[in-house]
């Protein structure tokens, strides 16, 4: 049997002077490019320029949104409304979209960074939000979302293609959510074991929990973080590991 998958990465995270990931490696090795629109990280010029560095490395481009918090790197959960949520996504995308239009260049999907990912996973009248505005701005948009998470299925209700994500080096609980950060537990450091539970999740559907219980989950792209310690070195032992389990790599589509 064929498998193929799509790499996506978070970047555009630097801000100011401070600079953060190794944005022109790690785009070597990556399919998809998640660009912070300057809420949680990212900052106007290190937008256009992330976007020109995708645009050299024929990476698929999406806008990354997060929560209005840049000390806490948009991690912190806030108390926001639907509607709030769902004019955070539109006013984030817009912003992104404007650098796109200057450049000819086209935007391929949207994902939500940190807290808000993790928020809209389980609570169904935020999902629906980010689900709604993400349409709203174009159907045409793919939405990135947990796998099997309240955010694909609000996604695929409202009619957008919705393309479920997997992590290669975090943790998972018997639910299919995410082990929480602020669990010793939560990131996975080893390589090998890294790889080894993406090869798993793309090739059997499942993914091995915290608690021992094999979960059913869909994975049509992994999560590479781009602030990682060794990013770029992960993510091209990535992709090799892939490539010898004849596992193909290409932008969700």
């Amino acid at each position: 049997m064929k498998y193929t998958v799509d790499l996506n990465c978070d970047l555009g995270e630097s801000f100011g002077r401070y600079t953060l990931g190794e944005q022109r490696e790690i785009l070597r090795y990556v399919t998809s490019a998640n660009i912070a629109c300057g809420f949680h990280a990212g900052d106007p010029t290190v937008m256009r320029e992330t976007i020109k560095l995708a645009i050299d490395n024929d990476v698929k481009i999406g806008a990354h949104p997060g929560l209005p918090d840049l000390v806490g790197f948009g991690r912190r959960e806030m108390a926001i409304t639907p509607q709030e949520a769902y004019d955070m996504v539109v006013y984030q995308i817009g912003a992104l979209q404007g650098f796109l239009t200057t450049m000819n260049a086209t935007m391929q999907h949207v994902k939500p960074h940190g807290a808000l990912y993790n928020m809209a996973a389980k609570n169904k009248a935020l999902a629906e939000a980010i689900a709604q505005a993400v349409y709203d701005v174009s159907p045409k948009l793919i939405l990135f979302g947990l796998a099997s998470s309240e955010l694909t299925k609000a996604g695929e209700k409202i009619g957008l293609q919705t393309a479920h994500e997997v992590f290669a080096d975090r943790t998972y609980q018997a639910d299919g959510s995410l082990t929480s950060r602020k669990q010793a537990d939560a990131l996975i450091t080893d390589e090998d074991q890294a790889v080894q539970q993406v090869i798993k999740m793309v090739t059997t559907g499942t993914v091995t929990s915290q608690q021992g219980i094999d979960v059913a989950l869909r994975a049509d792209t992994i999560c590479i973080h781009g602030d990682g310690a060794h990013a770029v070195q992960f993510a091209k032992f990535t992709k090799e590991k892939l490539a010898e389990q004849q596992i193909e790599i290409t932008a969700f589509n």
